[in-house]
């Protein structure tokens, strides 16, 4: 596999190496001892999978404290914009983003570590996304951030008029809000 680093420190882009001959394809998507060669030592806990149109924008979420997580995420069908955005304190990259395509044809996954907030826009027709988890999930540690906000400059590559978001999603604060909160 190849380990991509990112512009935020503890984020990759992660490429597989694929096998393919006549029967059709094969790679290996997750190998413990490949990925702590690498410096990403969690233990995964949890697998989710989604399914979305066109259009829809997930995010941005995390969870707090104890129940923070650490994702490995990756398109199993379509094609999605991924987006890690950067929010633990003190970083020197608060509140900057990184944004890499994830699909079906390139099979690249994408690793977001804990303190980060998450989301994806669906850029095919649907998209079939999964993603693990180093921490379980938990109702009341949720937070976030609108995908909107202005002061993040997120181009999800999807046009105004199509984009489809959770009314939660649209309750979320600002960047600006979310530090005023801290």
């Amino acid at each position: 596999m190849n380990f991509i680093e990112t512009a935020i420190d503890g984020v990759f882009i992660i490429e597989p190496r694929i096998f393919e001959d006549d029967r059709g394809y094969f790679f290996e998507s997750y190998n413990k001892a490949v990925f702590a060669d690498a410096g990403i030592t969690c233990r995964f806990v949890q697998d989710n999978q989604s399914m979305s149109h066109y259009g829809v924008v997930r995010g941005l979420h995390g969870q707090r404290g104890n129940h923070a997580q650490a994702k490995l995420v990756r398109v199993i069908q379509g094609k999605v914009l991924d987006v890690a955005v950067d929010v633990r304190r003190g970083s020197a990259t608060f509140g900057k983003h990184v944004a890499v395509e994830l699909s079906s044809d390139n099979n690249r996954q994408f690793f977001i570590p804990r303190g980060l907030l998450h989301g994806f826009s669906v850029l095919s027709e649907t998209a079939v996304f999964s993603y693990k988890c180093d921490n379980l999930y938990c109702k009341e540690s949720e937070y976030g951030i609108r995908y909107d906000d202005i002061e993040l400059g997120i181009d999800w590559k999807v046009l105004a008029n199509d984009i489809v978001v959770s009314e939660k999603d649209l309750l979320l604060p600002s960047l600006s809000e979310f530090v005023d909160a801290q």
